[in-house]
């Protein structure tokens, strides 16, 4: 920690903390540090806060095991709030959901056409098929077919993919690649490797 920095604490000696899932970039749950607790974090590498009520300090899963392992820590233009990212190790929110952020108040339809959170969406629902399979889903065929089958299909949806680029049609090349990135989900699964995997060998390259 650069111990130059100067972080505000309110006058009940406490900073707001936003919990941020590391790899998804969720927002999962908000709470206060004082400076002991930041300490202990620092100390520990799991996210331990200052319960107002309790008067006490608490680390974020020593009840329940979901702790939040922090792999990095920013703070604000003003140096009052920080932006804890964590790799968790279970549900952020008490209630059993992943983060405390779980019920909607407004969504503009018009511009929630989606984002990167659907990879993880689909990578997830991949899984829950493999763990609870359903019949009827293609996702079930794929995998009691076997590797053999699927990467015959990452290999028929990639030769789509390049003739959809070689049409010149948006359309059919952005129709085409989401075929082969399902498929290429499923691939990773069956195989073991997921998509975090891939981010930890993307940032080595990238580095």
């Amino acid at each position: 920690m650069n111990n130059a920095i100067e972080l505000k604490f309110n006058h009940h000696g406490l900073i707001p903390a936003v919990l941020q899932d590391y790899y998804t970039r969720q927002v999962l749950m908000v709470a206060y540090m004082n400076k002991e607790a930041l300490d202990k974090t620092l100390e520990t590498g799991k996210a331990t806060f200052w319960s107002r009520s309790r008067k006490e300090l608490w680390t974020k899963g020593e009840t329940s095991g979901n702790y939040q392992e922090v792999v990095a820590i920013d703070y604000d233009c003003d140096a009052d709030t920080l932006l804890v990212q964590v790799l968790p190790k279970g549900p952020a929110c008490h209630t059993g959901e992943t983060s405390c952020f779980y019920r909607n108040l407004y969504t503009n339809e018009e511009k929630a056409t989606g984002n990167m959170d659907i990879i993880h969406k689909l990578a997830d629902q991949v899984q829950d098929r493999r763990e609870n399979p359903v019949e009827g889903s293609y996702t079930n065929y794929l995998f009691r077919e076997g590797v053999d089958k699927i990467c015959k299909k990452i290999g028929e949806e990639s030769a789509e993919t390049i003739i959809a680029a070689k049409n010149d049609s948006k359309e059919e090349l952005t129709y085409e690649a989401s075929d082969l990135l399902y498929h290429l989900t499923v691939l990773l699964n069956n195989q073991g490797v997921t998509f975090d995997d891939l981010f930890v060998e993307l940032t080595k390259r990238h580095k």
